[in-house]
């Protein structure tokens, strides 16, 4: 091997060993202790060097000590990795992320694929920040890791005993502020670990456990799809008339017409509903991990470790929707200038429902892991491991409407920026707004009522056997090799009844007459930023959960309990063998190196499904395939600090087992709405997995100490990307009467080709030669640029012999693509004080689509943003204390379809948050 600097070598040697073992991280963490300063200046430095010198592109977050990550959980951290944005705001956090814009992600724990019970990862933010040592973002792949995940891979890792000289404790807690709960929501975690030599050889054993708690309160604000009406006597025109679903939607320039029964009918264009939701919750999430090491000799190891982590939740939505397309007015309406689009209605007899949802999930997910690694002579070293994981998620959901009438409603679809104006008069003489119209429980209807639950259940048994090799064979310094086997279930259960008919002693039902059903909604809601009404009468979703049986009496439906789920929605059993080979490289070019890595991966996959069309209806069938995953990557040190790297592989992602799953939901057209078309939705049993070819070209340059500037180009050539097809179905052939009408079903589909290009850009700068105010000041900053798209195929019309055929592909942005984003993080360490500022932004992008309406069917957001900031101050050298706040900007975060003057969908507002915290340390 060529000679590099001590520091670098080592970290080298170390960092290579460890993107192939699960053992070696205790002997990184132990180097770079020694070479690095603390704080957040070490650990964004100690990021910098496992970039620096892992072959493959990684980006990481690394703990700025044990205990002091720096975030609630692992997905607000990662929002300051270069190239990754995170996703799905709400219930008080974010829940996911996407890696240069792709969702398919992998997670990994210590190496391990882990799993939330029938799906094929875990939920990032369900584990806790407090458990962490780091996270590392894989954005290239070598052949010995785990398949799965186009996007790229995130390996969390978690402390072992001997990551640490001698005995380690340290408990934190801290008080989290919600602003919207107005809650103070406790969040402590608390780590043992020590080490003993013996005449056995060395022992380590850890124990680190976490519990936290949420109160949330999401506000929400949303306006419903757009139809054409006839000018001459307010009746809307059916689909059967016009495209729906369209990109463009149809057109909406003044005197537009469409041809009805042979006649240009002229139509103007109305939003048919709006809604408000405010969404209250509690959550729990206990965790825990244990570590057991011990090493008889110089060349052995063994590990035993648990990893737990639970996940408790109940909510309450308070949802009121209100039809704004009656067709009786009491004052012409208004259009958007130059268009056929009602901005402003004024309508009589206003129809409208709450609805009260409450719902519970509970997760229990536990993985075991046995295994060892050994030295056998100077050049061969074998490690092995067993690993067995299970994973349950229980569900209930109770909803129950409640319908009204209104005398006269004003309602302006873009008031303000995007949001609406709603107003209830409360007489025909007067213009005043008089919320109080929406509390009174006599006005309010009982109506239907739904109940769902369910159960499902994953396991996993993975073995694993790993080699590596030193050569001496010149060039090919290393060889590398294994084998895994393992053996997936995921059976998932679930039961679907609901009623609109309930009934007291035989008489209809008042929500008046059941003593803690009915509630009022806070008075504040959207923080008064809109001109809707912030109360209103619904049916208490937590007195739905606990008093379900009651309701089901009611309501004449079927008794619950855990006896009665339905026979199974899907079972599958899923066994997958792999094996690798990959061969590290290095030789000289004039007076610098040139290494990397070459490999294959192999991957067989046979699986039994078995799915319920119907309780009667059993449809089982088995899949395999093979896959061939080559990588390649080189690196070149230009000079001794800069550095270049080329990376080129192929990578897959598995469908979800709930993506395979065909049994059809069916939501029928409801009468209030005069909507043709209900909703359904499938899985599709046929999907085959996502194919990814990656390159990726970066350029590293480290300028100073705890300082870089780099950028990297990279393309995702995507075959059978799964995008959610829409068509029109009709059911006449149901069981129940009810279910036979029209629907749009939206079902997963491969996509044909797409492509991903992009550009990342990073700076890090801790300056040396500044004024002695500013040592210790910093800065780090990152811009990710994307140009993605998709080919979607387009299918003709359905016909007698089956489903229509395909006739060609639509070219299509990537779902949930920013075209750029950025993150800044300004940082400053002195005498004991720790502080941080950052700011991440990234720009429009599209949710999905609206399949079923006239309006333009893309579904976007606006630009987002989130500014956080964190200090902490060590009292003495053992106790420190913390405040953290997040959120600062208290953004509004805005959608629209496609136009977002012309078609805004709503609006949203999540909570800030404010932390202070103490943390001790032995």
């Amino acid at each position: 091997m060529f000679k590099r600097s001590v520091l670098s070598s080592a970290v080298a040697l170390v960092t290579a060993v460890q993107a192939h073992s699960i053992y070696a991280q205790d002997d990184s963490e132990a180097l770079l202790e020694e070479v690095v300063v603390t704080g957040i200046r070490g650990s964004l430095t100690e990021a910098i060097e496992l970039k620096r010198e892992n072959i493959q592109i990684v980006d990481s977050i690394v703990a700025e000590d044990i205990g002091k990550f720096p975030d609630n959980n692992v997905v607000e951290a990662l929002q300051r990795v270069t190239g990754v944005q995170v996703t799905g705001r709400g219930a008080g956090e974010v829940n996911a992320v996407t890696i240069r814009g792709l969702g398919d992600v992998s997670t990994t724990v210590n190496g391990r694929e882990i799993f939330t019970s029938t799906g094929r990862s875990v939920a990032l933010a369900d584990i806790p920040a407090s458990l962490l040592n780091r996270a590392d973002v894989y954005k290239t792949r070598s052949a010995e890791q785990i398949e799965g995940g186009i996007a790229g891979q995130i390996n969390v890792l978690t402390n072992r005993p001997f990551n640490f000289d001698d005995s380690k404790f340290v408990v934190a807690a801290r008080g989290i502020y919600q602003s919207n709960s107005e809650e103070i929501d406790p969040n402590i975690s608390m780590l043992l670990s020590d080490r003993w030599d013996t005449s056995a050889g060395e022992f380590g054993a850890l124990v680190n456990i976490s519990y936290a708690e949420t109160n949330y309160r999401d506000e929400n604000i949303w306006i419903g799809s757009l139809d054409p009406y006839r000018y001459d006597d307010f009746s809307r025109i059916s689909g059967d008339y016009y495209q729906v679903g369209t990109v463009e939607g149809i057109p909406s320039q003044p005197g537009s017409s469409l041809n009805v029964n042979g006649q240009n009918v002229e139509y103007y264009l109305l939003r048919d509903a709006m809604g408000m939701t405010d969404f209250t919750g509690h959550r729990e999430r206990p965790a825990a991990n244990v570590s057991l090491q011990w090493a008889p000799n110089d060349t052995s190891e063994y590990l035993f470790e648990a990893f737990y982590n639970g996940y408790r939740n109940e909510s309450f939505n308070n949802l009121v929707f209100i039809n704004t397309n009656g067709a009786s007015h009491f004052r012409n309406p208004d259009f958007y200038d130059g268009t056929n689009v009602i901005k402003t209605n004024y309508i009589n007899n206003a129809s409208m429902f709450t609805s009260g949802d409450g719902s519970s999930g509970d997760t229990d997910s536990f993985v075991y892991a046995l295994g060892g690694n050994w030295n056998i002579g100077d050049s061969l070293t074998l490690e092995s491991e067993v690993t067995y994981q299970t994973s349950v998620y229980e569900r209930s959901f109770q909803a129950l409407q409640t319908s009204a009438m209104r005398d006269r409603l004003v309602v302006d679809f873009n008031y303000d920026d995007g949001l609406p104006l709603v107003a209830f008069l409360d007489d025909a003489t007067t213009a005043n707004v008089d919320e109080s119209v929406l509390t009174n429980p006599a006005d309010w209807q009982m109506s239907n009522f739904f109940d769902n639950s369910g159960r499902d259940e994953g396991d996993a048994i993975t073995w694993t056997m790993d080699g590596d090799y030193t050569t001496g064979w010149g060039f090919i310094e290393r060889l590398s090799f294994g084998v895994r086997y393992d053996v997936r279930s995921a059976l998932s259960r679930s039961r679907d009844q609901s009623s609109g008919a309930c009934s007291m002693d035989g008489n209809p039902c008042n929500i008046a007459d059941i003593a803690g059903l009915g509630s009022v909604t806070q008075d504040d809601f959207l923080d008064n930023e809109a001109n809707v009404p912030n109360q209103w009468l619904v049916a208490d979703g937590y007195f739905l959960s606990d008093n379900a049986e009651l309701m089901r009496g009611l309501y004449g439906l079927q008794s619950g309990g855990s006896d009665f789920l339905d026979a199974s929605t899907f079972d599958i059993e899923e066994t997958t063998a792999a094996a690798y080979f990959q061969a590290d490289y290095a030789f000289e070019l004039g007076s610098q190196i040139i290494d990397g890595q070459i490999g294959v991966r192999v991957v067989d996959t046979d699986s039994e499904l078995s799915f319920n069309e119907s309780a009667a209806t059993q449809v089982n069938s088995n899949s395999s395939s093979t896959e061939v995953l080559p990588n390649f990557m080189v690196r070149y040190e230009i000079t001794e600090n800069l550095m270049a790297r080329l990376s080129y592989g192929k990578s897959i992602r598995k469908p979800d087992f709930g993506q395979l799953n065909p049994t059809m939901s069916l939501t029928p057209p409801a009468d209030f709405t005069n909507a043709e078309y209900g909703f359904a939705n499938s899985g599709n049993p046929n999907l085959k997995a996502v194919e990814s070819i990656n390159t990726d070209l970066s350029l590293e340059w480290y300028f100073a100490p705890s300082s870089s500037l780099y950028g990297v180009l990279f393309s995702r050539d995507i075959d059978g990307f799964v995008f959610t097809a829409s068509k029109a179905i009709e059911v006449t052939d149901n069981p129940d009467p009810e279910l036979n009408a029209k629907y749009v079903l939206s079902q997963p589909s491969n996509a044909g080709k797409g492509k991903l290009n992009g550009i990342e850009l990073g700076f890090q700068y801790f300056p040396d030669n500044v004024p002695e105010w500013l040592q210790g000041a910093g800065v780090q900053a990152s811009y990710t640029k994307i140009d993605g798209e998709t080919n979607d195929p387009i299918f003709g019309p359905d016909t007698d012999d089956g489903p229509g055929e395909l006739i060609g592909y639509e070219t299509k942005p990537l779902i949930g693509v920013s075209d750029s984003s950025y993150s800044v993080v300004l940082a400053y360490e002195k005498a004991g004080f720790d502080a941080r500022l950052s700011y991440v932004w990234r720009d429009d992008f599209l949710r999905g689509y609206n399949a079923n309406f006239a309006m333009p069917a893309g579904d976007y957001s606006k630009p987002e943003a989130n500014m956080d900031f964190q200090l902490s101050y060590d009292v003495t050298e053992s106790l420190m204390v913390t405040f953290d706040a997040t959120n600062l900007t208290g953004e509004v975060y805005r959608g629209y379809y496609t136009d977002p003057y012309l078609y805004n969908n709503g609006a949203s507002i999540f909570s800030k948050t404010y932390a202070l915290g103490v943390r001790y340390s032995m």
